[in-house]
C-alpha cells in the first residue's frame, strides 16, 4: 500500500508542477495621502508666516524653507514636509546652518500692526531664537492687501 501512496503522490506533484500558475488578484491601488490642510490653508501650496518685533518672515515652498530678517541675507533648507497632528502642523528643517522648527497653529492671529487676520498662528524655533507670528497661504495673502 505504501509504494502505490507514495507513486500517487509523485504523480500529483508532477500535474501540479506542469499546470499554470493561478492568476493572483489585482491589488487595490495604493489611495493618495489625505490633503495636508489647517482651517482650509493647503500647505501643499505656497506658505507664509511673518512677525514683528523682531522681523522676520518665512516662506514655506514644496521643496524649500526660507527665512529672511533685516538681519542679513535670506537662509534657505530643504522642506521635509509638515507633521500634521489635529490642529498643529510642524516642519522640522536646516536653513542656512540652523536648525528651524516652524509650528503652525490652526488659530486665528493679529500681526498687532495692521488689521489684518491670519488663518495661523505662527511659532518658530531658529537656533536658540524663539519667535512668534501669523500664517496664511501666499495667494490670500497676496489677496488682501495690509490696511
Amino acid at each position: 500500500m505504501r509504494p502505490i501512496a507514495a507513486a500517487s503522490l509523485v504523480a500529483l506533484l508532477a500535474i501540479a508542477a506542469c499546470s499554470e500558475p493561478v492568476p493572483q488578484p489585482a491589488s487595490a491601488p495604493t489611495p493618495a495621502p489625505a490633503p495636508a490642510a489647517l482651517v482650509g490653508v493647503d500647505l501643499n501650496q505656497p506658505v507664509q508666516a511673518l512677525g514683528t518685533e523682531p522681523f522676520w518672515g518665512i516662506e514655506i515652498t514644496a521643496s524649500a524653507i526660507t527665512y529672511t530678517d533685516p538681519e542679513g541675507p535670506p537662509r534657505t533648507g530643504d522642506n521635509p514636509g509638515p507633521t500634521l497632528q489635529g490642529t498643529t502642523a510642524v516642519y522640522a528643517s536646516t536653513v542656512g546652518d540652523e536648525p528651524i522648527e516652524i509650528t503652525l497653529i490652526a488659530t486665528e492671529c493679529s500681526d498687532g500692526m495692521s488689521d489684518r487676520t491670519y488663518p495661523l498662528t505662527a511659532m518658530v524655533k531658529l537656533g536658540d531664537i524663539s519667535l512668534n507670528g501669523c500664517a496664511g497661504s501666499r495667494a490670500a495673502l497676496e489677496a488682501q492687501p495690509p490696511a
